[in-house]
């Protein structure tokens, strides 16, 4: 579609002979939330990790707002536009959690990193790290005005987890609960707003309540535009905030379409159960 936001084409990614993605195209418009869903081994964290250039594909092509990506280093991915979550919760310990979210607006700062195209140079490299020395030395007027609006971003994505982390802003990540980890590793990913959220199993480890919550916070976003690729299990949460789900079973899309659409898809079914039952029919078991 010429209009979509994410465009991927015939990716691939192989590991040892092993398709874990085997030619597959799908597309995120702007503002819409797709979902990917698959058992175990589907090659749904692959595609993700493809996506925002933690891995490499082996074929295909990823475009984002036009541009192509699929060559991009991780660091020019996040800088034109894509920030993610991780499947196994990742916060720097030791930092605030203030400090946390801070860190996820890095990619956008430009007084605070001056002559940062530089730094993809090898033989350049140190003139922006002796120009941001400088600027953290010194100071410019500049930078004190991109100073406050770092301190406005962090305070938004606080108040967004509010009854969570609002009390909890200057204490290190390694005190707070899992679940409070993963909401600041989400305000983390927000901070920088993004043209597309990517979030791998955004409520895993977290109980029904904390679902509730996140599935809450997901929504709002929805209604605020954002839009988002998902990877996740709780199938309740996909169908609820989802505008396309798509399924995958070794490394291929087996089926794509609304959630009610793909809840009843005999070949979803078939790769989920191993035979012919509802979702809806399991469910109620």
């Amino acid at each position: 579609m010429s209009d979509a936001l994410l465009q991927v084409a015939g990716l691939e990614r192989r590991f040892a002979g092993l398709r874990a993605v085997d030619e597959i195209s799908f597309h995120v418009s702007a503002g819409e939330v797709v979902s990917i869903i698959g058992p175990n081994g589907s090659g749904k964290t692959t595609t993700l990790n493809l996506v925002t250039g933690t891995l490499r594909p082996d074929g295909g092509t990823i475009t984002l707002d036009g541009a192509r990506i699929d060559r991009a280093h991780s660091v020019e991915i996040a800088e034109h536009g894509i920030a993610r979550t991780f499947q196994n919760g990742r916060v720097f310990a030791t930092l605030s959690v203030a400090d946390n979210i801070e860190v996820g607006i890095h990619s956008t700062l430009r007084a605070h990193r001056p002559f940062r195209r530089l730094s993809r140079l090898f033989l350049l490299r140190w003139i922006p790290l002796l120009a941001e020395l400088f600027v953290a030395i010194v100071g410019t007027p500049a930078a004190r005005r991109e100073r406050a609006e770092i301190d406005a971003v962090v305070e938004t994505e606080i108040d967004r987890f509010a009854s969570r982390l609002g009390s909890r802003r200057d204490d290190p990540a390694y005190s707070l609960s899992y679940a409070n980890r993963r909401r600041t590793e989400i305000a983390r990913a927000l901070a920088p707003a993004p043209k597309l959220l990517v979030l791998d199993e955004p409520t895993a480890g977290m109980n029904q309540s904390e679902t509730a919550e996140v599935l809450a916070q997901l929504l709002e976003l929805k209604a605020q535009g954002q839009a988002m690729l998902l990877v996740e299990h709780k199938l309740d949460l996909v169908m609820t905030v989802s505008d396309r789900v798509i399924v995958m079973d070794g490394g291929r899309i087996i089926a794509e379409g609304t959630p009610q659409t793909v809840r009843h898809d005999p070949a979803v079914i078939e790769a989920y159960l191993g035979r012919r039952r509802s979702l809806d029919q399991e469910k109620a078991r």
